[in-house]
């Protein structure tokens, strides 16, 4: 998954000494919940969110304000999932990229890093969602997939949905086979089904929320 070609560099980082008017100005152009700013050097600095910008008075300098500098950012490094993890981490639609240099090389929007998702085999692919729970030292991946496999199926994707001290929840995407065998061998491996869902009838109805989010965040 090459998320390097998601970077787009048309809004370019204010610098710290431009009046407070010009990012409010950008903000009025734009849909973007912050814009980032760069040093007097070139280097990225954080960004400013359009709350604060608000409350900023229009004549001074953005210098003033550094203290309200929110700092996240990925690297150019950074895998997909983790910057999905940032985005959602940092009340963000809007995500600065940065080389090991800190050098700005442009933003990542968040409806395109969750199309990555939308588009990824657990969404994309034919099959069956079941999701298991059992003790938390208890369950183990290893043993799920070859439950899963034992029987014919494959696992397009597994996450840990839900986690207490206690109890693990773990939601699976299957494919090539019905859920029923599976079903009985997880119980009888002590594990507790919390819902099957036959073919892609629910994950479609996850796809069906991610596209109506992602129509939401490029309105």
């Amino acid at each position: 998954m090459k998320l390097l070609e998601f970077i787009i560099n048309d809004i370019k980082p204010l610098n710290i000494s431009s009046r407070v008017s010009d990012l409010q100005l950008l903000f009025n152009q734009l849909t973007f919940s912050h814009i980032p700013v760069k040093s007097e050097d070139g280097l990225f600095l954080g960004c400013f969110s359009e709350a604060d910008a608000y409350c900023f008075e229009t004549e001074k300098s953005l210098t003033e304000y550094k203290y309200s500098l929110e700092d996240f950012f990925v690297r150019d490094t950074t895998l997909w999932l983790d910057v999905l993890e940032t985005f959602a981490t940092s009340s963000t639609n809007i995500m600065p990229v940065l080389n090991a240099k800190n050098e700005y090389l442009g933003y990542y929007e968040l409806s395109d890093i969750i199309s990555l998702f939308a588009d990824s085999p657990f969404f994309s692919e034919p099959g069956g969602v079941l999701v298991v729970e059992k003790g938390t030292t208890d369950y183990s991946l290893s043993e799920i997939s070859q439950i899963v496999e034992s029987n014919g199926g494959k696992i397009l994707g597994a996450f840990i949905s839900k986690m207490t001290t206690d109890l693990t929840q773990i939601t699976l995407k299957i494919g090539n086979t019905g859920l029923n065998d599976i079903i009985q061998t997880f119980r009888r491996y002590s594990y507790i089904i919390v819902s099957g869902h036959e073919e892609d009838g629910y994950i479609e109805g996850l796809k069906e929320r991610s596209d109506y989010l992602k129509k939401y965040l490029n309105i």
